[in-house]
Order: C-alpha cells, then structure tokens, then sequence
C-alpha cells in the first residue's frame, strides 16, 4: 500500500474532549472502545496511536530478542 498523508480538523470541546472525524477513523481502522495512545513532543505536537498497533510492534521486538539469544547458545 502506497503511503498516504491526509489532514483533518477537529474542534476542542468545553470539557477538553475531541472527536476524531469519521474518515479519519475509517482510515486507520479505530472503532468504538478502541484504546489510544498520545504521544507528545512539545516541539514536534502530538500523535496518536492504537494501543493494540503498539502491543504488537512490542511483541515482534521482543520475539526477535528471544531468537537473538537462542542463537547465542
């Protein structure tokens, strides 16, 4: 899949709460009950990820640490 970049707006609402527009969710596949990351660079701004994305990039990382060690044997 060819990389894409895509720009949205959403407002701040009086008790801090934001909605993510819906093609953003159809896009990256957020769903009702889904649990998301904030991730802040007070230079760079804040991203957002889905907490299961990040659990299976963890996983992968420790998995291929786990054959690392194997193979030292």
């Amino acid at each position: 899949m060819k990389s894409q970049k895509y720009i949205w707006t959403t407002k701040m609402g009086e008790k801090g709460q934001m909605v993510i527009p819906k093609e953003a969710r159809e896009v990256f596949n957020i769903k009702s009950g889904d649990i998301l990351l904030l991730f802040g660079d007070t230079e760079k701004g804040i991203a957002i990820g889905k907490r299961e994305d990040y659990l299976a990039f963890a996983e992968k990382i420790f998995d291929s640490r786990e054959e690392k060690d194997d193979t030292n044997k």
